[in-house]
């Protein structure tokens, strides 16, 4: 299982190459059976302009985890996957340090998928609470 996690999350960060996930210096670092774990700094390049974490930055975070993780829990090869609708609720600021967002599957049908995404920071405090559905849609 390790050799296949960390298969997963080596093809996960590869896709990241030349995107916005790298551009925002987010990196997965965590898979099991129904989520993915990415992380990413908090930096002045993702401040807003009063020094905390911007909101958008999290859900760019949030989306994006919970899109590559649709990506591994669908077959890749068969369909498209595009988030649809997201919503977050951001509950606390923060300046400095990492935060996490774990994606968990809270729905898996054949045509949408919904995510329930906790962003927190290295102590496990809750930064914000973030649900995204995606479609998935097969290739032709």
């Amino acid at each position: 299982m390790n050799e296949y996690k960390e298969k997963i999350l080596r093809i996960c960060n590869e896709n990241s190459k030349n995107t916005l996930m790298e551009t925002l210096d987010i990196e997965y670092v965590d898979v099991g059976e129904n989520f993915l774990v990415g992380k990413m700094p908090v930096t002045p390049k993702v401040y807003q302009p009063d020094g905390v974490l911007h909101g958008g930055a999290m859900v760019a975070l949030a989306e994006s985890v919970g899109s590559a993780a649709s990506y591994i829990f669908l077959n890749a090869q068969e369909f498209f996957v595009r988030g649809i609708e997201i919503s977050a609720n951001h509950v606390k600021s923060i300046k400095e340090g990492d935060v996490y967002a774990k994606a968990v599957i809270m729905h898996k049908g054949r045509t949408t998928q919904v995510w329930d995404i906790k962003i927190t920071d290295k102590d496990d405090n809750l930064i914000s609470l973030c649900k995204l559905t995606t479609l998935a849609l097969p290739k032709k």
